[in-house]
């Protein structure tokens, strides 16, 4: 079997996101802070978004911050629908995740030309995620399923395709470094960045310090 060309997440997106080493992981209750902690992570280095389709503003907030804070590389997370691939699509995005593995969304999203990686935890998942065309996955949900042994040994035998992977789910600061040491892994995701309550909070400035110090680890690990 040979390496199966990717076709469902673009060169210039999948740099991006290895270039950042981040994606904060937002969830929006409000649209007066969509700018705010757009800027707030940008100020801390962090220029990669997954802005989740969990409420009710996340649509609005995402149009904010594509006109306001252009120089975020903006995401959506938990898409589960042909039609939000499609919404989503039409306002901009520049990339999307999901937390788990379905072909339809897969094949929508390239349909669309919208960069896209499945959620996987599985050999299943992996193995339905490649013959769609997939070569960057998002691994959901990462702690839980078994970090990076876990991972490991599930990719053991496909490691010649060239698979690389985003681990989202129980990723932070203290075990950041278990998955950047890892060839394997283009960026890891995570709200504690921005979390809910500091959002909510307005607390910018502590949000600023959570990218300031992913980002240093990131560049410290990859200097190593």
């Amino acid at each position: 079997m040979q390496p199966i060309a990717q076709r469902a997440m673009s060169p210039e997106i999948i740099t991006k996101i290895h270039d950042c080493g981040i994606i904060a992981v937002l969830v929006l209750d409000e649209l007066k802070h969509a700018v705010p902690v757009a800027q707030a992570l940008l100020e801390g280095g962090v220029n990669a978004i997954e802005l989740t389709l969990r409420t009710s503003v996340a649509m609005d907030a995402a149009r904010i911050i594509k006109k306001e804070v252009p120089e975020m590389n903006l995401g959506f997370g938990t898409v589960l629908t042909v039609d939000q691939v499609k919404a989503i699509t039409d306002l901009g995005a520049d990339f999307a995740v999901a937390p788990g593995c379905n072909p339809k969304i897969i094949a929508e999203a390239y349909k669309q030309g919208l960069s896209f990686a499945p959620g996987v935890a599985t050999p299943s998942d992996i193995e339905i995620a490649v013959e769609e065309g997939c070569r960057v996955l998002k691994y959901f949900p990462a702690e839980t399923a078994g970090g990076m042994v876990h991972l490991n040994n599930m990719v053991a035998p496909y490691q010649y395709l060239g698979l690389s992977f985003i681990p989202l789910g129980g990723c932070n600061i203290d075990n950041a470094s278990s998955y950047l040491k890892s060839s394997l892994i283009t960026a890891i995701g995570g709200s504690w960045v921005a979390k809910r309550s500091l959002i909510q909070a307005e607390n910018w400035e502590a949000i600023k310090l959570n990218a300031q110090n992913i980002r240093d680890l990131i560049i410290r690990i990859r200097n190593n």
